[in-house]
């Protein structure tokens, strides 16, 4: 359950990046008040995944969703570049958050 819960953070780690860019610095009132949703919601999950997993692992998992889940989603949804090296660097990213997931709790 903790991981269900860490990986959830994550996906609401990309909505709060999403929604910061959306914001325009805090200018538009929507994407404002979802970053703050967001936000709370992330690190609330956060939280609560990390009362059953050791740190290092749980918060390498849920940086690495929100890294590349945003990258990605920047890709496909706000027209940034899609180079090859980028999407060699995300799978790099994705290999070493798996890799320590891997090495964690036995």
């Amino acid at each position: 359950m903790a991981w269900i819960l860490i990986i959830v953070a994550g996906l609401f780690e990309v909505a709060m990046a999403l929604s910061l860019k959306l914001s325009r610095g805090f200018t538009v009132l929507y994407p404002s008040l979802g970053f703050v949703v967001f936000a709370g919601v992330s690190f609330g999950l956060l939280n609560l995944g990390l009362k059953q997993l050791e740190v290092s692992t749980a918060y390498a998992v849920w940086v690495g969703i929100g890294a590349v889940g945003t990258a990605l989603a920047g890709m496909l949804f706000m027209d940034e570049s899609a180079s090859p090296l980028k999407i060699a660097a995300l799978t790099l990213i994705t290999v070493g958050v798996v890799g320590l997931n891997l090495a964690g709790e036995h």
